[in-house]
């Protein structure tokens, strides 16, 4: 079993940036750029990876009241993952992103996981700041 694990301050107040990343209609605007969740019946989502062409059945759980997502592949149980948001004072908040891969098969590698762990935190930091800047004026 691998998992990986990366966080990344926001200039945001918890709510909003939960709000933000719990948006299954937006997660294409944070998630990696070869991931795309297609909605079924929540909790049950599809998740379509670009580079092998293959939807895989997942569950995918949004818990506002502990400002956590939860998701996880539905048949193989090859990974699964969180997202945990916590205030930090001043009006900021720490994200954190977690995910454990169960079958090595489906582990592109540490390189590889955290660049995209990155990436998607800086992209969700981005719809954040342009939600609390169209907020406020």
């Amino acid at each position: 079993m691998s998992e990986y694990e990366r966080s990344r301050t926001m200039p945001a107040q918890p709510e909003h940036v939960f709000d933000q990343a719990a948006n299954v209609r937006q997660f294409d605007a944070w998630l990696p750029r070869e991931l795309h969740v297609h909605v079924e019946d929540l909790p049950a989502v599809t998740v379509h990876e670009d580079g092998t062409g293959q939807d895989t059945a997942a569950l995918m759980r949004a818990e506002k009241d502990q400002m956590r997502i939860e998701w996880g592949t539905r048949e193989q149980g090859s990974y699964a993952g969180w997202l945990q948001v916590a205030g930090i004072g001043s009006g900021a908040s720490e994200v954190t992103v977690h995910l454990s891969f169960f079958d090595k098969r489906h582990d592109p590698g540490e390189r590889q996981v955290c660049d995209a762990l990155d990436n998607s935190l800086r992209r969700l930091e981005d719809q954040v700041r342009l939600r609390v800047d169209n907020t406020a004026g």
